[in-house]
């Protein structure tokens, strides 16, 4: 706060027990519109997986692959390995990283509206690029735009849901990003299944109807009310209020509104975000959003999504059956985070990420156990094992989807001060790309070396994050979006960092 020592925390005070208002038709329709956002990330990453295993997109696109695919002595696990069709996948969560660090000044500046606006319009180009692709250069230039709409979108959706939430129901509200992340996928799994045997132009319908969600994302930005802490910070402290009151249902927002006021005071006094969360005061926050974004990806999820049909046909599922497999996942992946929208508020963040994360690692073992002991080159699974397999990935994939799906955007997005907080959020979102990036460039290839050991690699991973969450994250459940700093200073290990001048003025959570 600016004239006070209390400088990271934003707020000086606790008055989370002040705060008035209730639940409101405004928030859940301006929370369910701006949350479409995350539909068109979901979309992306259901539709590339069925593409990338439809014939007629190979063979005119990636003929090498197509003709390795057709080969019968090619192994199980190499015969779909190629860096450009990799690159088809990935190109896109390179381009997002970069936008994500362009939109985090516009974010702020501008406001949250913006940013979605510009990434609802980026990824319809995307996708009209991409449906009416005649080359491969062509092809990539629409990945391209489309990850420049993921970079903003991802950005500025998971703040303007958390500002706008109540504080007691930040988690599940918040959430609905990831619900509509997982109804993309889902829907992209159908669409796949359909315009597969529409030949030859199916694929062109799966990646065209990507605009649909884009359309929705692009008028939702337009119509939505900017958030009450975007307004306060750009100056505009009347309208700021005005919203909270409507968002809120009451007059009586006068704790909340000095929370914010304050908080846009130190917001407006950092000039250099990004050298700020550098920090040693800013120290929790920044491992937050760079662990937490990164430990999301590296629970091997993505590779399971992005290319579940290729995964599936390579363990000797016919091209039906692994889209229908593939299907299967990605409904159990939007129903599990019902699971999480309906406990996060009452059971807390670390309860639902630490069990996950246990069931995670049990999954990984049982596939990998089952694949090296019954698959090997020139093999198939038996139908009585393949439905096993099939049985497990879609308890891997409910228990990420009650827990590192969700909350591993919610967490970051709900932790950062006001003077930061589209900087932690940007860093959040490129952490998350780079190493979606990285593994999705990689899969193939890993696959193709590692075997069965592939999922063993992200076992390995899971138990360390579950231990980190054990060791190392408070619990933000009912902790206010202002107040989170207070937080900091209960927990053993990261009170240690924080400057001694925090020191008298920092209050327990009772």
């Amino acid at each position: 706060m600016a004239g006070g020592s209390f400088g990271p925390a934003g707020v000086a005070k606790e008055r989370a027990q002040q705060y008035k208002g209730k639940l409101t038709s405004y928030v859940i329709i301006a929370c369910a519109v701006a949350a479409i956002g995350g539909s068109i990330f979901g979309y992306d990453i259901g539709i590339s997986g069925g593409v990338t295993s439809m014939d007629e997109f190979l063979e005119k696109f990636f003929h090498a692959v197509y003709i390795k695919k057709k080969k019968a002595h090619e192994s199980n696990y190499c015969k779909y390995d190629s860096q450009k069709l990799a690159a088809f996948t990935s190109s896109l969560y390179l381009a997002g990283l970069v936008a994500s660090l362009i939109a985090s000044p516009i974010t702020r500046k501008y406001g949250r509206r913006t940013s979605i606006i510009c990434g609802g319009i980026s990824f319809l180009i995307g996708a009209t690029l991409n449906a009416a692709a005649i080359n491969l250069a062509m092809l990539l230039l629409g990945r391209i735009m489309l990850g420049v709409g993921i970079g903003f979108g991802n950005q500025a959706v998971p703040l303007y849901l958390s500002e706008m939430a109540p504080t007691h129901l930040r988690g599940g509200l918040n959430m609905m990003f990831q619900l509509a992340t997982t109804l993309g996928i889902f829907t992209a799994n159908m669409i796949n299944f359909g315009t597969q045997k529409l030949h030859p132009w199916g694929w062109r319908l799966s990646l065209g109807l990507a605009a649909a969600p884009a359309l929705l994302m692009t008028v939702g930005g337009i119509l939505l009310p900017e958030t009450p802490n975007s307004l306060i910070e750009q100056g505009r402290k009347e309208k700021g209020r005005e919203v909270l009151e409507k968002i809120r249902g009451t007059k009586d927002v006068d704790a909340e509104f000095e929370d914010m006021i304050e908080a846009s005071e130190l917001s407006n006094s950092i000039k250099h975000p990004f050298r700020n969360i550098l920090e040693k005061k800013y120290r929790p926050e920044l491992v937050m959003a760079i662990c937490m974004p990164m430990f999301q990806i590296l629970t091997g999820i993505n590779s399971i999504l992005f290319y579940a049909p290729v995964l599936f046909q390579s363990m000797g599922f016919g091209g039906n059956a692994s889209l229908y497999s593939s299907a299967s996942t990605g409904a159990v992946l939007a129903s599990s985070t019902l699971i999480s929208i309906a406990t996060v508020d009452k059971l807390g963040r670390r309860a639902l990420l630490i069990t996950g994360g246990i069931q995670m690692i049990i999954c990984q073992v049982i596939v990998a156990v089952i694949l090296g002991v019954k698959f090997g080159n020139n093999q198939e699974l038996s139908k009585g094992f393949s439905i096993l397999v099939v049985v497990v990935i879609c308890l891997f994939v409910l228990a990420f989807g009650y827990s590192w799906g969700p909350l591993g955007w919610t967490v970051p997005s709900e932790i950062f001060p006001l003077e930061i907080r589209s900087a932690g959020q940007s860093i959040t979102v490129a952490v998350n790309l780079l190493f979606t990036f990285i593994i999705a460039q990689a899969f193939l290839a890993l696959l193709c070396a590692f075997k069965f050991g592939f999922f063993l690699f992200f076992a390995g991973w899971i138990t360390i994050m579950t231990i980190f969450v054990y060791i190392f994250l408070p619990e933000t459940k009912g902790v206010p979006i202002e107040e989170m700093a207070l937080m900091w200073k209960k927990h053993w290990f990261w009170k240690r960092l924080v400057p001694a001048d925090r020191e008298d003025e920092a209050i327990q959570w009772k």
